[in-house]
């Protein structure tokens, strides 16, 4: 770029040589003081001589080297710029991406091998049943929706009635008191005589009033007559 610039017309550096060039030249009409001393470093007497062009040219190319390499050092390049960094490699166990966690199902019944057994993610009844060995033969599986998908933890009965399911210890199925004043609506609905209606009213009259104080208060509960109070008392209880 700078030796670019030196050879430009009008440029700094053109301007010295060609200001050089004409103080040393035979046919120079002024000379200047800096002329006339490069003028008495040059050897031989006449202006013209073999000998002086010589000298001239040499000391042509001594200035225009020095001022190169002094322009050069002085302005220098721009940096290159460093390359980008790589980006780093992962550590082997971060590379190795973790399988997604599987489903874990109970099988029970007519397989061949029944247990516990693990399966992918989005696995279906007929995965489920190929992981536990297969039905064995003569297993009636047609109860079973082969392709429905199974959830972590659920229990599967092939080729036998399913498992009643266990009852809320606080229901009346399972031989306790309902709490009136914990009691959900659902489960005021489980108690002999009250409908999804009624179970709601109870509800309504515990929040009205701040719940129950004894079983009696359930007659003032609308729908509740005589005889349904009857047959709820041994039912429900107040804590």
């Amino acid at each position: 770029m700078f030796e670019q610039s030196a050879r430009e017309p009008g440029s700094p550096v053109n301007d010295r040589l060609s200001w050089l060039a004409d103080q040393l030249s035979p046919d120079a009409s002024t000379v200047g003081p800096g002329g006339r001393l490069i003028r008495r470093w040059l050897p031989g007497g006449a202006a013209g001589t073999g000998r002086r062009r010589w000298a001239l040219a040499g000391v042509l190319a001594a200035v225009v080297a020095i001022i190169l390499g002094a322009v050069a050092l002085a302005g220098g390049g721009p940096a290159p710029e460093p390359p980008p960094a790589l980006p780093s490699a992962k550590p082997a166990a971060e590379a190795r991406a973790a399988p997604p966690p599987g489903l874990v199902v109970s099988v029970i019944g007519r397989v061949r091998s029944p247990g516990l057994v693990t399966v992918p993610q989005g696995a279906r009844v007929a995965d489920v049943l190929r992981a536990a060995g297969g039905p064995e033969p003569g297993a009636d599986i047609r109860a079973l929706n082969l392709a429905r998908k199974v959830a972590d933890g659920e229990q599967l009965a092939v080729g036998i009635p399913a498992p009643a399911a266990a009852p809320d210890p606080g229901s009346p199925a399972a031989g306790g008191k309902l709490d009136l004043n914990t009691a959900t609506a659902d489960q005021l609905d489980t108690l002999p005589g009250v409908g999804e209606v009624t179970a709601k009213r109870i509800v309504q009259w515990r929040a009205d009033h701040g719940g129950f104080t004894k079983v009696e208060q359930l007659r003032d509960v609308d729908g509740i007559g005589e005889s349904r109070f009857e047959k709820l008392r041994e039912q429900v209880t107040v804590g």
